[in-house]
């Protein structure tokens, strides 16, 4: 009998150290490698360069609040937006008087800032999204925005819009999602087109 148990305990000894190794260091280190192999920039975390320094990612959305700039989708996550430790939404109901506030409170800020802005401000501009990071803003958020970045740069807003449609993606793949506007690098392009016509 005890020699069964001894001959148990010892299998289950190898079986622990062989499946330790095996799914804690081997398979991590393999999947790692063919992520950095045929997908570098996704296993890198996406990262946005600018003049040679990371300035954010692709997937994590950031605050703009400068009329000079196009503006991200509210995030909701705290204590501080757009917190990729804390990704979640607000969880408040329609009927919530909160949300009713936080909404009321974007449109003013995007009243102020652009007090001419002229037809219905598109829902991605007031409201967050599920996980409070998303990095991009629908082509009608966009074009909503177009008027006060424009004047904001002392730009046309015919390039203005020309820059915008360059950087809207269309669905993945042709039919998943819906098209939609990276903040973050049409922001960074906008200031390149800024810098080169001698503007703000």
């Amino acid at each position: 009998m005890r020699a069964v148990v001894k001959e148990q305990v010892r299998s289950a000894a190898v079986l622990l150290v062989a499946l330790t190794v095996l799914l804690g260091v081997v398979y991590p280190l393999a999947m790692t490698g063919i992520a950095q192999v045929v997908f570098p920039w996704q296993a890198n975390g996406s990262l946005i360069r600018h003049n040679g320094k990371v300035v954010g990612s692709a997937l994590i959305g950031q605050a703009f609040s400068d009329p000079k700039y196009f503006w991200s989708r509210p995030s909701a996550t705290s204590p501080l937006p757009y917190n990729a430790g804390a990704s979640s939404g607000s969880n408040l109901g329609p009927l919530n008087p909160r949300l009713r506030a936080a909404v009321e409170e974007r449109l003013r800020a995007l009243e102020e800032a652009d007090p001419s802005a002229a037809g219905p401000v598109p829902a991605d501009l007031v409201t967050a999204s599920g996980s409070g990071l998303d990095p991009h803003i629908s082509p009608a958020a966009a074009a909503y925005q177009v008027p006060r970045v424009a004047r904001a740069r002392g730009l046309s807003q015919q390039r203005v819009r020309e820059l915008v449609a360059r950087y809207t993606e269309g669905r993945q793949w042709g039919i998943l999602g819906e098209p939609r506007v990276n903040v973050l690098k049409l922001n960074l392009a906008l200031d390149e087109l800024a810098a080169r016509a001698g503007r703000r």
